[in-house]
């Protein structure tokens, strides 16, 4: 098998794309590589249709710990089950690559990508996205149109495309994208409060450089594609039974639409769908009822879908009857659990999160290893919770999902603009989401909830953050946005897309498009009555509570930081951990020291921290020239005497400054164990101190 190459400029640094070297038993194999960063991704397609309503696409992104120069951790000593960044690049690559599949493809994908060099110059999960699509457009699955994916960050005011790590943590505006080459259809990403018309602008600048990509994704195809599998044809419904559903059922459907609950609509559409097809079935064969019972259900659900679509572009009206931009009823309430330090309810219509604000110390913080982490440290977490109650299922039980992890990794985004420096407010954070009522948006709840939980907790958050699910139909040349969309408006509609922010400005984007392109002043559109429901959000969240209070709970630690000489932590620590553990142990406190000599102790007894920083005090204090101390005589000698000052610090009298009048002998003045009073008179470059007792003392008075 022939080996073929395609290289591209991508803002300002090669990138190849190879295939015919390796894995070539997978319907579709490509290494991607940029710098020294390199991933291999693969697709393979079951030839057997499956019986799913769905397309069987499965998508699996994993860090190679050996690709890093690591060896992974644990008893196992081999990599586990995937993590949450390679979670969360998995989902990057899915969400563009699904509508580029005929949507009645049932036959099953597997899309593989394999770290084979980690390079933090180049991180790889643009590149996965970039060799998926690949991938998929040189094998025989038919992707109806190849897609890439580019990083485009905003640093010292302009766009950067294919930024470096330093220009990345330096942005103010961080966003990963993805698209065809008509239009974006994927974006994800973070903000410090940027206006709307600079985010459009990024997500411009980024489309033109896809283009780019994709034009090289088109030249490996011709260089090395393969014929393509034929793809059944769509059925169709017949004619016939189709008029007769909508004749039995549509004046129905449309009285069912309008019920304003989530499980009375959909109980009285299940009866209307079910009357219609008990006619239908009338006086029919066992067989012939089954089968006429089958069709009639594929052809309501796209009645469902045709009526709801209908009514919003025809009528403005949506499925709950709202105007396209009305927002649902809100409620927000605060301090509901009363021993967690920071606790809220929101409620918008049938979508209701309960999120509670965890105070911690250092210790406390999330250690994460995750490939290009340049902190191992988290100290801002947020989980998300889908429990299945919150839409009245039943279903099993297990760890986080995929959207899950997703949902809470886009509202910890969200919050991470105006959490306060750690310098300043040294506490580790962390929110957690329980949804208990869903009927969409819950990830905007979630965020709303949680800055409400923060601002509870007393933690200063330099603004309040909301957010807001926003959707989109299109009718031919009509596009319609919804506001704060429902569940079945997100099912049934073009586009989904979330938008987190203050008052000022973006602080989080997520978009994915089910339709081929958005024109520019439509999104714009669609941003700027979003930025309207978002600020009519605040405005209801800051009637529960307003800014954050002032005091903290009195359950959650208050924490003290000093520094101490990073020498003197050695002190601090003792052998094994033997004095920190007894200072903890006496005080009833937490203690905490980094190598910088950031020391913080943590307690809710302002008392016990008190004790505790006074014995980190003595422990650490070093000597001043010129302060008196009261010291301990240790030895004696011929020249002098050795005076501890503090506990493991010793200084020396010598002779001569013992008193004011000459000294014969030591122990003519001094003796061992005595107390003196000295004074520091000089500290030399080694650390020796000299102490001088006839300077702290007043002369004696001979004259009379």
């Amino acid at each position: 098998m022939a080996i073929h190459t395609v290289s591209i400029d991508v803002g300002g640094r090669p990138l190849t794309l190879e295939t015919g070297k390796l894995a070539r038993q997978s319907n579709g194999a490509v290494v991607v590589r940029q710098n020294d960063s390199a991933v291999l991704v693969t697709v393979c397609g079951d030839n057997r249709e499956q019986p799913f309503d769905f397309l069987p696409l499965t998508v699996e992104y994993s860090d190679r710990t050996g690709a890093i120069g690591k060896i992974p951790g644990g008893f196992l000593k081999r990599e586990g089950r995937a993590n949450e960044r390679e979670t969360l690049i998995s989902r990057l690559i899915d969400r563009p690559l699904r509508p580029q599949f005929p949507k009645h493809w049932r036959c099953e994908i597997q899309v593989m990508a394999t770290v084979l060099s980690y390079d933090p110059s180049s991180d790889t999960d643009i590149l996965a996205i970039i060799g998926a699509a690949a991938a998929c457009h040189i094998s025989d699955l038919p992707m109806v149109r190849p897609v890439a994916g580019v990083r485009v960050v905003r640093s010292e005011g302009k766009f950067v495309l294919n930024p470096s790590r330093a220009q990345t943590e330096a942005s103010d505006l961080h966003l990963i994208i993805g698209g065809t080459k008509d239009a974006v259809c994927m974006v994800e990403g973070g903000a410090k409060e940027i206006d709307e018309t600079t985010t459009i602008d990024a997500m411009d600048l980024a489309h033109a450089e896809i283009k780019k990509i994709i034009d090289a994704i088109e030249q490996l195809r011709a260089l090395a594609g393969v014929e393509k599998r034929a793809v059944p044809p769509v059925v169709v419904a017949n004619a016939e039974l189709a008029a007769k559903v909508a004749d039995l059922g549509k004046d129905k459907l449309v009285e069912a639409m309008a019920i304003a609950g989530k499980h009375e609509r959909s109980d009285a559409i299940r009866a209307v769908r079910q009357g219609v097809i008990a006619a239908l079935s009338e006086g029919l064969e066992a067989a012939d009822a089954a089968k006429v019972a089958k069709d009639a259900a594929g052809i309501w659900d796209k009645l469902v879908a045709k009526t709801m679509r209908a009514q919003v572009v025809n009528e403005g009206r949506r499925i709950d009857n709202r105007a396209t931009d009305e927002i649902r009823a809100i409620t927000c309430d605060v301090s509901v659990a009363p021993r967690a330090h920071g606790s809220a309810v929101f409620t918008r219509g049938e979508t209701q999160a309960f999120v509670t604000a965890s105070l911690g110390i250092e210790e406390d913080a999330q250690r994460i290893d995750f490939a290009g982490a340049t902190d191992p440290f988290r100290r801002w977490m947020l989980q998300y919770n889908f429990p299945p109650f919150s839409t009245g299922e039943v279903r099993r039980l297990g760890g986080p999902k995929r959207r899950e992890i997703g949902h809470g990794a886009l509202a910890h985004r969200a919050l991470e603009a105006v959490l306060p420096p750690h310098k300043e407010f040294p506490y580790v954070l962390r929110c957690c989401s329980d949804v208990l009522e869903s009927n969409g948006s819950s990830s905007m709840a979630t965020v709303c909830g949680s800055t409400l939980a923060l601002m509870d907790a007393g933690v200063p958050l330099k603004k309040p953050v909301a957010g807001i699910a926003m959707g989109l139909i299109k009718d031919g040349g009509t596009y319609v946005v919804l506001s704060d969309i429902l569940g079945d408006e997100d099912h049934l509609g073009d586009m989904d897309f979330k938008v987190t922010g203050t008052k000022d400005g973006i602080t989080a984007f997520q978009m994915d498009t089910k339709i081929d392109s958005v024109p520019r002043e439509v999104m714009l559109r669609a941003m700027m009555q979003a930025r309207e429901g978002r600020l009519h959000i605040l405005d209801e969240m800051g009637k529960a509570i307003a800014a954050p209070r002032k005091e903290l709970s009195p359950f959650a630690p208050r924490i003290t930081a000093i520094m101490i000489n990073p020498e003197k932590i050695r002190d601090i620590i003792g052998p094994g951990g033997k004095t920190i553990r007894s200072i903890q142990e006496r005080t009833g406190t937490r203690v905490t020291v980094d190598d910088t000599g950031r020391v913080e102790v943590a307690s809710s007894d302002q008392e016990a921290s008190a004790r505790a920083i006074g014995l980190i005090r003595e422990l650490t204090q070093e000597a001043e020239i010129g302060k008196l101390y009261l010291g301990v005589v240790k030895r004696a000698v011929d020249f002098g005497a050795f005076v501890e000052i503090f506990p493991g610090t010793e200084g020396l009298i010598h002779i001569s400054h013992l008193a004011h009048e000459r000294v014969n002998k030591t122990t003519d003045v001094v003796r061992e164990g005595d107390e003196v009073l000295v004074r520091v008179i000089d500290i030399d470059k080694s650390g020796k101190i000299r102490l001088s007792r006839k300077e702290a003392i007043a002369p004696t008075d001979l004259s009379g």
